[in-house]
């Protein structure tokens, strides 16, 4: 039995997360029987992605569906001569109106600092104002959700690092 709620934090602490964010959570809570890292050992980010895809898209995210280009959903970075794109990054899903990206990871997240390319490429893709980024709770007896959020605690309690996001939210499921 997985755990009644999906565990998330949202960036910066002195800020109130907004309602369509929490939208954004209440996906993911409503498909922890089917998704929680506890009990679904080995589950991939695509397998994940693949349970949520109908809440984002009922939210109004374009999400990802395969691994061709066609599939792939391309965020803007850098515009070329003529307004043409001349570099994007890919992404989960994205809401334009909300100008929210996500990006679910599973066994890589942590381990591999995922997260953190995650959120590089957030900070420099255009009309992005909020990351979301969805992680294990557990990984290999690993508790990946509290590790990122500690990495977060870090960069907004240094106040080194000034990030162009209005927000980040971290998500475990």
């Amino acid at each position: 039995m997985s755990a009644s709620i999906a565990s998330w934090q949202y960036f910066p602490k002195h800020s109130a997360c907004s309602a369509f964010l929490k939208a954004v959570v209440h996906v993911f809570d409503a498909s922890l029987d089917q998704i929680a890292s506890h009990e679904n050992v080995g589950q991939t980010s695509d397998e994940v992605l693949e349970v949520v895809r109908p809440g984002l898209e009922a939210l109004g995210f374009l999400v990802e569906n395969g691994k061709t280009a066609k599939s792939k959903i391309k965020v803007p970075v850098l515009y070329g001569r003529n307004g043409k794109v001349e570099k994007s990054f890919d992404a989960d899903a994205f809401h334009p109106g909300e100008r929210v990206v996500v990006e679910v990871e599973a066994g890589r997240g942590v381990t591999n600092y995922q997260f953190l390319k995650d959120l590089f490429q957030a900070c420099v893709m255009q009309e992005v104002d909020f990351l979301v980024i969805a992680v294990r709770l557990d990984y290999r007896g690993s508790k990946d959700f509290e590790k990122v959020c500690t990495f977060f605690d870090t960069i907004y309690a240094s106040n080194r690092l000034t990030l162009p996001l209005s927000g980040v939210m971290i998500t475990g499921y």
